[in-house]
Formats: C-alpha cells, structure tokens, sequence
C-alpha cells in the first residue's frame, strides 16, 4: 500500500468509499455517525481536494481502497480547543487525522493510514463516535490514549477524543 494525496478525479471513488463506509458503520452498532447526515458531503470533500488535505491509499495495483484528512499544524483543530472530561497529553503543534474510511477490500488499512500520519507529525489527534467501537479499538492498539470528550458542529453526539503522541510513547 501507499499513500498520496487525492486529485479531483478520485472523488467519485471516494464518494464511495463514504458510502460503503455508512453502511459497514451501521451494520457494526454505528448508524447515527455519519449515517444520519449522510456524512461527509460531496462539496467538503471537493475543498479537501483542493485545499491538499485530502488523501487516498492505494493498493498494490494502484487502486484507491481508502481515504483520510489530514492536516498539521499549531491549534488547527477548532472543536479540539474545548475537552472536557480530561485533557490533551500534549499542546505542541499536531496532525490531525478525520474522515478515514476504507472499501475493507484488504486487512489493515486503517492501521495504515494511520501510521503513515503519524510518521509524518509524531503527535496526532483523532476523534470518533462513542458508538464507533472499531476505530476505538483500532486506535487502542495503535497506542493512541483516550484523552477526553470533544463535540463537533455536525451533531450533538459527543466523540471521544485519542491522541498519540512522542511525548506519551517515548
């Protein structure tokens, strides 16, 4: 597998990829994420494209089988600002990974993605519905730390805020 960023014309791929996502959501205990909203819109990800936030994996024959957001910086996060019930490990500049998602066609290409933002920052922040037990799962063994609870603008859901970070790990 390998990573690049996404071009405008993968977006019909990763369209559906979000697609196949809602469903495998729903049908693992997590309908409300993204499946009520029918989370995320065609236009955010078009400005993700264009802003060079947006990135795919791809499989060993070039085929786009994931998707992801990923950005660094220092306070980039707005929702993140306000944690309750905890607190972020550490305030140093971070990356922030959103929006990840996979046709499931291969084994570990969350853990992927994931690694790969976190090679490029060494501190990351990432949020995920209380009901998405998946990614909390996979967040766990990836070495990510439940740090709190944040709250986003598309839903009064509340996530549940992980960070990994050099500073925890080593």
């Amino acid at each position: 597998m390998r990573i690049r960023r996404s071009e405008i014309a993968d977006l019909g791929r990763i369209m559906e990829i979000y697609d196949h996502a809602r469903t495998f959501m729903a049908e693992h205990g997590n309908p409300k994420q993204w499946g009520s909203t029918h989370w995320p819109p065609e236009e955010l990800i078009r400005d993700d494209i264009r802003n060079g936030n947006s990135y795919v994996c791809l499989n060993d024959d070039l085929a786009v089988i994931g998707t992801f957001y990923f950005v660094f910086g220092e306070r980039i996060e707005p929702t993140y600002v306000n944690i309750t019930e905890g607190n972020w490990i550490d305030e140093s500049p971070y990356g922030v990974v959103h929006r990840i998602a996979s046709d499931h066609s291969e084994k570990g290409i969350g853990t992927f993605c994931l690694n790969w933002a976190y090679d490029r920052c060494r501190h990351l922040r990432i949020d995920t519905h209380g009901d998405n037990t998946v990614m909390q799962d996979l967040l766990k063994k990836l070495g990510f730390v439940h740090c709190g609870t944040i709250y986003v603008e598309e839903d009064d859901d509340p996530r549940l805020a992980f960070e990994k970070t050099e500073a925890e790990n080593g």
